[in-house]
């Protein structure tokens, strides 16, 4: 295989769903053997709402995010570094007049490549000042009104990665996070997990049927709030204030008997990319019926309303045949788009770019 020369301009180590995307392709990139340059965003000025992980070596943070006053970007290190590929990430989010100045002298080197995030066409007339020699979107939908922009030829599906396969013990980590081993746990965090609440109801009639523990871990401001009205009164559920890196994060998963995400649907094309990064645990993930979800077919276990959600989460409580069909279905669906094997759908598409005159 030949070793390609890769920059990346974009989210890292953060919470948001532009950074696992990156995340999950940059490091398939580097476990191929590719040189990767990761240019990001100051500490003081980032996409998301934590940061999750230390830096590496490979990680540049030269530029603000587009809501910054001022916005900033110190053109040095895109200039100076050697990438036979550019890829960006998110770009609304960038500072994109900025970027602009000096877009012309990174098409010179590199062949560019836009990953498209939103939902929907940009309504800053900014974004489509680049002229991109590949648009990449995750499925069809995003195709379908992207076409209204951009030509047909330019745009690619690529499908979003998932973090790779990697059970683990669920008595271990209970007893490391300190967990009960005789509990049903149902397990939310990050921001979403403050959707989770408006649910709570039909999760405290689960509470009379089984052991159960609801466990809570974020530092979203909103969730701490309603979770923790909650947690007062009811004894059975318990919130951890943390920001999780992914080794963090699965051990809570390998604890936990399912995964809540009760996230309704946006009126804008999306994706979870929670779901990406969490069904490689092997922890079922129970989740409500939503455009967020409705791609990942059957790899995940959905309800349209409460009694659908209490009914699910009793299939996984119970280990019965509808549950360990679930589990199949999932690992199929992480091995298929594995963050390695996406990572090699873009080198793909980098040599179909070479080869264009």
């Amino acid at each position: 295989m030949i070793e390609v020369q890769i920059g990346m301009m974009g989210a890292w180590n953060t919470d948001s769903g532009a950074s696992i995307h990156a995340e999950l392709i940059g490091r398939g990139w580097a476990e191929l053997g590719h040189t990767l340059t990761v240019f990001t965003f100051l500490k003081e000025s980032f996409h998301g709402t934590v940061i999750t992980g230390e830096d590496e070596d490979y990680l540049i943070r030269c530029f603000s995010t587009s809501r910054a006053i001022p916005q900033t970007l110190d053109p040095a290190p895109f200039l100076a570094s050697d990438y036979q590929f550019f890829v960006g990430q998110d770009i609304g989010m960038v500072p994109k007049d900025l970027l602009g100045e000096i877009f012309p002298r990174i098409k010179k080197k590199a062949r560019t490549i836009n990953v498209i995030h939103d939902g929907r066409l940009s309504p800053d007339p900014s974004f489509y000042q680049f002229d991109w020699d590949a648009i990449v979107c995750f499925d069809e939908r995003y195709a379908g009104f992207l076409k209204k922009a951009y030509p047909e030829d330019k745009i690619f599906i690529i499908p979003y990665p998932c973090h790779p396969w990697k059970s683990g013990n669920k008595e271990e980590n209970r007893k490391k996070l300190n967990l009960p081993k005789d509990k049903k746990i149902i397990f939310l965090f990050g921001l979403a997990s403050v959707k989770g609440a408006e649910a709570f109801p039909a999760l405290k009639s689960l509470a009379k049927e089984y052991p159960l523990k609801v466990l809570v871990v974020t530092t979203y401001p909103p969730s701490l709030e309603k979770w923790r009205r909650i947690a007062q009164e009811n004894p059975f559920v318990e919130l951890r204030e943390k920001i999780l890196d992914m080794d963090e994060l699965y051990s809570y998963l390998y604890a936990s008997d399912l995964f809540l995400y009760n996230k309704p649907s946006l009126p804008t094309v999306a994706v979870s990319s929670t779901a990406y990064q969490v069904l490689g645990s092997g922890c079922p993930m129970v989740a409500l019926h939503s455009n967020f979800v409705e791609e990942f077919g059957k790899a995940i276990m959905t309800y349209e309303d409460e009694k659908g959600m209490v009914a699910n989460i009793k299939s996984v409580f119970e280990d019965d045949e509808r549950y360990k069909e679930l589990i199949g279905k999932q690992k199929k669906y992480v091995e298929e788009n594995s963050g390695i094997k996406i990572a090699k759908k873009f080198i793909e598409l980098f040599k179909k770019l070479s080869s264009k005159s």
